[in-house]
C-alpha cells in the first residue's frame, strides 16, 4: 500500500506563535467611541492644468536665467546689498538701468563689501 506524503498530519503540528503573543494583554479592552458620521462631502481637488507658456515668455525666462548665472547666482541678500531693498524684485533690465548689469554684478558686490 502506497501512502502519499502531503506534509504530515495537520493535528501534530505545533503552533509557531510564541507564548508571549498568545497571552492576552493585562489591560482591558476599552470600547471605542463612535465616530461622528456627519462628514461634509469632500470636494474633489481641481486637477492642476499644466501651464503652456508662449514662446516669448519662455525666451524671457531663459534670458533671465542666463543673466542670473552670469551674475554668479547671487542671493537675495546680495541683491539688496548692491541694488537696495527693491533689488530682488527688479528685472535684469531694471538692474542694468540702476547702474550695475549682470556682467559687473560681482565687481559691484566686492566694492560694496560683499562676499
Amino acid at each position: 500500500m502506497v501512502h502519499e506524503f502531503h506534509g504530515g498530519d495537520e493535528m501534530a503540528k505545533k503552533s509557531k506563535r510564541s507564548k508571549k503573543t498568545t497571552k492576552s494583554s493585562k489591560r482591558g479592552k476599552v470600547a471605542r467611541k463612535p465616530v461622528k458620521v456627519t462628514r461634509v462631502a469632500t470636494k474633489s481637488a481641481p486637477t492642476s492644468t499644466t501651464v503652456t507658456r508662449s514662446t516669448d515668455a519662455r525666451t524671457n525666462i531663459a534670458e533671465g536665467t542666463r543673466l542670473y548665472a552670469l551674475a554668479g547666482r547671487p542671493t537675495k541678500a546680495q541683491f539688496v546689498k548692491v541694488y537696495g531693498p527693491q533689488g530682488p524684485k527688479m528685472t535684469w533690465t531694471q538692474r542694468a538701468e540702476a547702474g550695475v548689469d549682470a556682467k559687473h554684478f560681482q565687481a559691484a558686490l566686492a566694492a560694496k563689501g560683499g562676499a
